[in-house]
């Protein structure tokens, strides 16, 4: 796979089939649309391109500086797309100029730099000023310059229709089983192995604090969980609390700490991959370092019998 990052580095391919959109999560319902594009690509002997955006659309539409959640950062995203098979993905960085250009106008680049047989469209996905660029739209457009329209309907589970914002409030909630159906997989964070303060050896039970890579990336909600940690190729089962500790801080600092079953290696300033399996429950203090010990004790035997 071959990863452009502007329309001029791209070569013209007759016949290329595209998709646009975000696709923070890659979920079930994006990989459908893509899988539908590499199959048009096969039919059509063409390329299969997906054109993407950093940053998400929303941080500059919403125009208050904020970063948006991320389910997936860019770098998650476009291993996603060649894990799938996409033969070249275009990221285009995402601006206020760029939310500002009429939909023709992004859509004659892409017949210039690009190349149209077919596009592929999300059932609700638009783009160009105002969101004027829809499939309905591409379709008169596309009849006059030579390439088709597919628009591809929301994937329906358990009667509902998934999507991103539902999964990010899935993990806000700590509703991992959710996330994880809708997802496809378990949710995944990257991080480093940053140093803490040491309390948790000192009570028997070391742990791996773990900052982010990508400080938007979602947290899942506060509590514990039992999770994979994958750390210089090899995969270790371990339980994960995120939270303030009320039992041993202030609670002023949002921690995620992994306490990694039947492991004793110094990682400090690896980068890990923590993958969410399954919700304990929900964060809480403790009367004494004992009751909070004997807690972990549990948890531990649930996260090992999962």
């Amino acid at each position: 796979m071959t990863v452009y990052h502007s329309l001029t580095e791209i070569p013209r391919v007759d016949n290329t089939v595209i998709t646009i959109g975000t696709f923070d999560g890659m979920h079930r319902g994006h990989r459908m649309i893509v899988d539908a594009v590499i199959a048009k690509a096969d039919e059509l002997a063409g390329r299969s391109l997906v054109i993407t955006f950093d940053p998400h659309p929303q941080e500059v539409l919403r125009r208050t500086g904020e970063a948006v959640p991320l389910l997936t950062t860019i770098e998650e995203r476009i291993a996603e797309f060649g894990r799938l098979g996409v033969e070249g993905v275009l990221v285009l960085p995402f601006t206020a100029e760029f939310a500002a250009l009429p939909w023709k106008e992004f859509c004659d680049l892409l017949i210039e730099h690009v190349g149209i047989g077919h596009i592929i469209f999300g059932h609700d996905h638009a783009f160009g000023r105002n969101r004027e660029g829809n499939a309905a739209s591409l379709r008169g457009y596309g009849a006059e310059h030579n390439f088709d329209v597919t628009e591809i309907g929301p994937l329906i589970i358990d009667g509902e229709a998934i999507s991103s914002t539902k999964i990010r409030r899935a993990i806000i909630g700590g509703d991992i089983d959710k996330a994880t159906h809708y997802l496809g997989r378990n949710y995944t964070i990257i991080g480093t192995v940053v140093r803490g303060d040491g309390r948790g050896r000192t009570l028997g039970i070391p742990t791996a604090n773990i900052r982010p890579l990508h400080e938007a990336k979602l947290v899942p909600a506060n509590g514990v969980y039992c999770i994979t940690l994958a750390v210089d190729g090899e995969e270790y089962r371990g339980m994960a609390n995120i939270g303030h500790r009320p039992t041993f801080t202030d609670g002023s600092q949002r921690t995620i700490e992994a306490n990694i079953f039947d492991f004793d290696r110094d990682i400090y300033d690896h980068t890990v991959l923590l993958e969410f399996r399954k919700f304990v429950r929900s964060e809480q203090k403790f009367s004494s370092a004992e009751e909070f010990l004997s807690q972990l004790e549990k948890d531990r035997a649930i996260c090992r019998a999962d």
